[in-house]
């Protein structure tokens, strides 16, 4: 990943691993790879951000997790979305919505 895309990830990566967590359990790299696939290759998250992000996530009590066997009979720890988690996820939807709505006035200003 890019400096750029870095720095504009850094602000929003909880909130883009809560919302790929809300739609089931699901395990790092699996969260990493469907991030990678929705964003359509914009966002190819690095093991040195994704798994800090998800024990600070737990360690905030948003996220909780279990270790169970993966498809291929690896174990691997799941993850779920807590009631807390889903709140802040909610909170922080709500607060990029407002962002990108004012960023997009700005940008729609004419020269």
């Amino acid at each position: 990943m890019n400096q750029d895309k870095a720095a504009i990830l850094k602000g929003t990566l909880d909130m883009l691993i809560l919302k790929i967590v809300a739609l089931g359990p699901i395990h790092g790299y699996a969260i990493s790879q469907r991030i990678q696939q929705i964003s359509r290759d914009h966002f190819q998250l690095q093991q040195g951000s994704l798994y800090p992000a998800l024990h600070r996530l737990e360690n905030r009590d948003w996220l909780e997790a279990e270790w169970r066997d993966t498809d291929t009979g690896r174990e691997a720890k799941f993850y779920k979305l807590t009631k807390k988690g889903r709140k802040h996820l909610e909170t922080e939807m709500e607060s990029w919505d407002r962002t990108a709505q004012a960023v997009a006035l700005i940008l729609r200003t004419a020269p």
